[in-house]
């Protein structure tokens, strides 16, 4: 599985969040490897019909009525959200801000994967019963010469070991062979973004990132 996160960047914004999602299921499609796109909540409704897999990147804690500037969970479902990003590094949410978030996906049928910088905070998060718990440690996002495989696989195999629910990994993958050090540890799959989104070929380097699976 290959989370691949659009971020803000302007090359992941407008039509061209949409044709990176039109990769993301031509990818997915030729390679059997579930991917996701994660556009921003403008772009949601454009990829969607693109046919990907989407998910945005955040939503609020909050019910449908009077929350004016609040993302609802209930909003990027309807406008075919499956799931959402929660907790990244780049937007942090208070604990009972997330506990709350996590109760009101509860029940539905809408997919929670919440991030943890760390294996303390992976354990923390566990017993929210995310679908998914991704573990980046900042320090590596973004990063183009090291990636939590080359640099942290003792931990990933911690956190796979200490957590109950699906692990996926991020910050700094950007090779088959990171994605193949991932899967080996026990990772069910990988979080993406400057990698794929800011590449001069995207599909190139999803592909080659897919080949990991495979």
């Amino acid at each position: 599985m290959i989370v691949v996160n659009f971020k803000t960047y302007r090359e992941a914004t407008g039509y061209k969040a949409v044709n990176l999602a039109r990769v993301c299921k031509r990818v997915m499609e030729d390679t059997g490897v579930r991917i996701v796109a994660v556009p921003q909540v403008a772009d949601l409704r454009d990829c969607v019909e693109t046919g990907a897999e989407c998910w945005v990147q955040h939503v609020d804690p909050v019910v449908q009525g009077k929350n004016t500037g609040w993302i609802t969970v209930e909003d990027v479902e309807e406008a075919g959200a499956m799931g959402a990003i929660l907790n990244h590094s780049e937007h942090k949410l208070d604990r009972k801000i997330l506990e709350k978030t996590m109760a009101v996906i509860s029940g539905m049928a809408f997919q929670a994967c919440v991030c943890a910088d760390s294996p303390e905070e992976a354990v923390n998060c566990a017993y929210l019963k995310p679908n998914y718990i991704a573990y980046e440690p900042p320090e590596f996002i973004g990063s183009t010469d090291k990636s939590v495989s080359s640099e942290r696989p003792e931990v990933i195999e911690k956190v796979v070991k200490t957590v109950s629910y699906p692990v996926l990994v991020g910050a700094g993958v950007h090779s088959a062979e990171d994605v193949k050090t991932a899967v080996r540890l026990g990772a069910k799959g990988i979080l993406v973004a400057s990698d794929i989104d800011l590449a001069d070929v995207p599909e190139s380097n999803l592909r080659k990132l897919a080949e990991g699976f495979i």
